[in-house]
């Protein structure tokens, strides 16, 4: 199987509809394609770049995002996001991302991901929820 690599891509798309709208999310009042949908399209783009070359056990998970929103969408455009592995240091690893509409480009930044073992990760959810659970619990 090959390895995660500097270079690596990964590329989404999909239609704005009106729940991928600002208007929608409450992130504004346009029915425009929102920032949180054009975040979540990069990130998803970035999962597809290393999803194949991680075994069952792993999974990535996103760290952060610094990204720029450059133009409006409206609703029925395609949007397609693409991801490349710009960096790379153990389990983390930055994409560069960017974004364009049938218009023009919409979104560029970076996007930050680390690898996790899904059996460690889920034990850590697990307690964390247990210790919610627990502090419901008490009276006060």
């Amino acid at each position: 199987m090959p390895e995660i690599a500097i270079g690596l891509t990964g590329e989404t798309t999909q239609v704005v509809t009106t729940e991928k709208t600002a208007a929608y999310w409450g992130s504004g009042l346009v029915a425009a394609f929102a920032t949180p949908a054009l975040v979540a399209l990069m990130e998803n783009a970035a999962f597809n770049a290393v999803k194949p070359l991680l075994s069952e056990t792993q999974t990535t998970v996103g760290a952060e995002v610094n990204i720029k929103h450059l133009a409006a969408t409206p609703v029925g455009m395609t949007v397609r996001a693409r991801a490349e592995l710009s960096q790379m240091d153990g389990r983390k690893l930055v994409f560069k991302v960017e974004a364009w509409d049938d218009v023009e480009k919409i979104g560029e930044g970076t996007h930050t991901r680390f690898v996790v073992d899904l059996v460690r990760f889920n034990q850590r959810f697990e307690q964390k929820r247990a210790a919610k659970r627990t502090t419901d619990g008490k009276s006060g």
